[in-house]
This record gives structure tokens, C-alpha cells and sequence, in this order.
């Protein structure tokens, strides 16, 4: 390959490298993990050491957000944000352009050592590649690394919100209901209270003007206290004609009834509430066990003729 290089055809190429009315057209490279302006300094030094010999034309890298940073300095505090944001920027793109133009630099040096077949120029020059290379793959397994990391602790983040929400969720619920025991136990305490109403008002028997008046007082304060009640959310059990519920009923008697199928509330001796879904006490009700046994048919036709001959008795008298 160095006996290729070595004619003439070739050794046009340098001078025309040289040449100042031939455009500089320098090539990007990308690095995988960001821009290292410290490291494109280390490479230019490199280069000048390489290239002594042979000094190379490049074109002037004067940092183009300079007089922007001049300028900057004179405009006004609300858009100070927006000038950081320009400055950051142009450093970023001095950076991309001083790596590539070292890259491209090394890359012409090493056109031209290899068109001298200079080995000695050659080995220091791919060297110098060989370690942008080598860098190039350190980043990039760096960013891989960082990305890991940033994968990890972004799951992280989901499963504290999640854990968070569930925490808030279960506080709510645990004070909802430390709320509904308080309001529970003092309710329970009044039903006594109104069991004392119920009392009076079904053996008072008004017999003057002036007890109807202390009837009606006392009843507007028991409405007024139902009322109450209500307000907070205690409800009357459902008791007459509904199937019998252990869940809400307690049975005290049981009773055969004509009327009613088995297991039906045949009557409320004490009232029972809820405070929503929570039972503050169960109903004490009687419940129907169902018809009784049939009698017999003698019997029935005993009792239709005594019944027959009690009432022509009271006709004839």
C-alpha cells in the first residue's frame, strides 16, 4: 500500500491540501456520552507534536458566541434567562466544532505521512486515533451505564409514588373511620335518650290543655332530636313485614301467625339503627314461625254447632 501512495498522482495531494483557495470542509464526528472540550485540547496539543514538521493551514476556531457574551452583558434582566440558554448553546457547538476539527486535522496529517510513508508519523498518528477511539468507546459504555442507572432510579420513583398514593389512600380510610367511631359511640350513648321519648309518648294519656301543651313541647324537642340524627347519618332498621336479618334483628319472641310466611317481623318492641353501614344496635322484634297445626275436622264441626245453637239461643230470648 506504501508503493501505491508513492505516485505522482498522489503526491499532488498535499500541495492541494495547502492550497488556500480550496474550501475547508471539516466532518462531524459524534461522541456517545457527551463533549469533552478538555479532551479536544489534549488531541490539538497532540497534533501539533505529530505535525511539527509539517505545519497544517486549518481555519480560525474563534468562538463565534464571543461578542454574543459581550453583548449580553448590556441587555436587560428579564431576558437574562434567554441570553444563559444562547451561551450555553454556542459552547456546545465550539465544542463539537474544535473535536472535529482536531479529528479532521489528524486525518490530513495522516493522508500526508502516508503519501511520504513517514512510519514513523504514521504510528504516532493512528496512536493518537486509536486513543479517540478507545475514549469514544469509554463514553459510550459510560452513557450505557449512566442510562442503567437512570432506568433503575426512575423505576424507583414510580414504586415511592405508588407506595406514597397507597399510604395517602390508607391514612384517608383509617380516618374515616376513627371518625365514624367517635360519631358511633356518642350516638349510642343518646339512643337511650330517645328510647325514653318513645316511652312517653306511647303511656302519657293527655287529659287537660295544659298537658297537651307539655306533650307538644316535649315532642317538638324529640322531632328536633330525630332530626338531628338524621343529620349525621342514622337511619331507622326496617323491621314490620321484612324477612328476619340476624345481622340487624334480634329476636325475643316467635310466634305462629296466619298472615305471615316464616321468618317475617311480625312486631318492633325497640327500635334499631345504623350510622351508614356500621349497626349501632340491632331491633328487638318478634317473628312469625308460620301457621299453626291444623285442627281437627271433628273439632271444627263441634265448634260450629255450639256456635249454631248459642245464637238461636239469643234469637228466641
Amino acid at each position: 500500500m506504501a508503493g501505491l501512495l508513492k505516485t505522482p498522482s498522489l503526491h499532488l495531494t498535499p500541495t492541494l491540501l495547502h492550497a488556500p483557495s480550496v474550501p475547508f470542509k471539516p466532518f462531524c464526528v459524534s461522541f456517545a456520552g457527551g463533549r469533552n472540550t478538555s479532551v479536544s485540547l489534549s488531541r490539538r496539543a497532540s497534533l501539533r507534536s505529530v505535525s511539527s514538521g509539517y505545519p497544517l493551514r486549518l481555519l480560525n476556531l474563534v468562538p463565534f458566541a464571543s461578542g454574543e457574551a459581550e453583548t449580553t452583558e448590556t441587555e436587560e434582566t428579564d431576558g437574562a434567562v434567554d441570553v444563559e440558554n444562547e451561551n450555553a448553546g454556542a459552547e456546545e457547538v465550539e465544542a463539537e466544532e474544535e473535536e472535529a476539527a482536531v479529528v479532521t486535522a489528524l486525518l490530513n496529517s495522516y493522508k500526508e505521512a502516508l503519501a511520504e510513508n513517514n512510519e514513523g508519523k504514521i504510528a504516532e498518528i493512528e496512536a493518537s486515533l486509536k486513543s479517540i477511539e478507545d475514549e469514544k468507546n469509554l463514553l459510550a459504555d459510560k452513557v450505557a451505564s449512566l442510562s442503567n442507572e437512570l432506568s433503575v432510579e426512575r423505576d424507583r420513583l414510580i414504586r415511592i409514588s405508588a407506595d406514597f398514593d397507597n399510604f395517602r389512600k390508607r391514612t384517608e380510610r383509617e380516618r374515616l373511620n376513627l371518625v365514624s367511631n367517635a360519631q358511633g359511640e356518642v350516638v349510642e350513648n343518646l339512643l337511650a335518650v330517645l328510647d325514653n321519648f318513645e316511652r312517653a309518648k306511647s303511656q302519657i294519656k293527655v287529659e287537660t290543655e295544659g298537658e297537651e301543651k307539655v306533650t307538644n313541647s316535649y315532642q317538638s324537642i324529640y322531632k328536633q332530636f330525630v332530626e338531628i340524627l338524621g343529620s349525621l347519618g342514622v337511619i331507622h332498621v326496617e323491621t314490620v313485614g321484612k324477612q328476619f336479618d340476624p345481622m340487624l334483628h334480634e329476636a325475643i319472641m316467635r310466634e305462629d301467625s296466619s298472615e305471615y310466611e316464616e321468618g317475617i317481623v311480625l312486631e318492633e318492641y325497640r327500635k334499631g339503627f345504623l350510622l351508614g353501614e356500621r349497626l349501632l344496635r340491632p331491633s328487638m322484634v318478634k317473628v312469625s314461625a308460620g301457621p299453626g297445626p291444623e285442627k281437627p275436622r271433628e273439632a271444627e264441626v263441634e265448634e260450629t254447632t255450639a256456635q249454631g245453637s248459642s245464637e238461636e239461643a239469643a234469637s228466641s230470648s
